[in-house]
């Protein structure tokens, strides 16, 4: 499928998807929420790259979140509860969608990073951030709910219950250096050399083997989602047994 709003190139085993409205801070429009729909559900079945690396388009920034424009316009109100409900639910699997491939997710993260763009960076599995890049749960500072699009899910859990309940009930925005004290990023990298620091991590993931991404990120999963250490325990010891016994199976078909 062709898209118009964003934009996927493949280096060796390493995905690139580029959010690309660059006009807007890569804001998202209609149009590309169901264009990164479409584009992660097919990665549910690609087996052509093991990692995935997200980025925004230009010099402005990652993405502004959603396209208030847009979406305030007459021919994109809701006609009714249901008609908004379909259109928040449709929005919200994006990020799920996020979590359910096979590929870890790295997002390389310059400028802003508001909103549904934070969320964007959330769902992902690693966050690297130019010395530019802001970060905002942008919710609340446009007159809804300061949770929105799996951020209650996602922030406290990266960066703690305190700060988390903070950044969604102030809307405050938090430089690439706070990010990095509280946890919200890996790495900070001067612009320049951001997305080779990505394509550097990417690399080091490229050389395990696909299966074993794949299940590290399923566990990372379950583990998230967890009641206890036992449901957790129970996810590694599974994922250990299958993949040390498919190596005793290539060891023995090899000799």
């Amino acid at each position: 499928m062709g898209y118009n709003t964003i934009q996927y190139d493949v280096e060796g085993e390493v995905g690139i998807l580029t959010y690309n409205r660059p006009k807007t801070i890569n804001a998202m429009n209609g149009e590309m929420v169901q264009e990164l729909v479409d584009f992660w559900r097919q990665r549910e079945d690609d087996y052509s790259v093991k990692v995935i690396i997200t980025k925004g388009a230009g010099e402005k920034g990652f993405c502004s979140g959603m396209d208030l424009k847009e979406f305030s316009g007459r021919e994109h109100r809701p006609s009714g509860p249901d008609d908004f409900y379909r259109g928040q639910s449709f929005f919200s699997r994006l990020y799920r969608l996020m979590r359910s491939c096979p590929q870890p997710i790295i997002a390389a993260v310059h400028g802003p990073a508001f909103g549904g763009g934070l969320s964007l960076a959330l769902a992902s599995d690693i966050r690297i951030a130019s010395e530019d890049a802001v970060f905002c749960a942008q919710y609340i500072n446009i007159g809804v709910g300061g949770a929105d699009m799996g951020s209650s899910y996602f922030l406290w859990r990266i960066v703690g219950w305190g700060k988390a309940a903070e950044m969604c009930l102030t809307g405050n925005r938090v430089t690439a250096e706070e990010a990095l004290k509280i946890g919200l990023v890996n790495y900070i990298y001067p612009g320049a050399e951001l997305m080779t620091a990505a394509m550097d991590i990417a690399g080091r993931m490229t050389s395990k083997s696909r299966i074993a991404l794949h299940m590290t990120k399923e566990a990372l999963n379950t583990a998230l989602n967890a009641t206890s250490l036992e449901d957790a325990v129970k996810m590694e010891d599974r994922n250990q047994v299958f993949m040390t016994m498919g190596g005793m199976v290539n060891s023995t078909i090899k000799s």
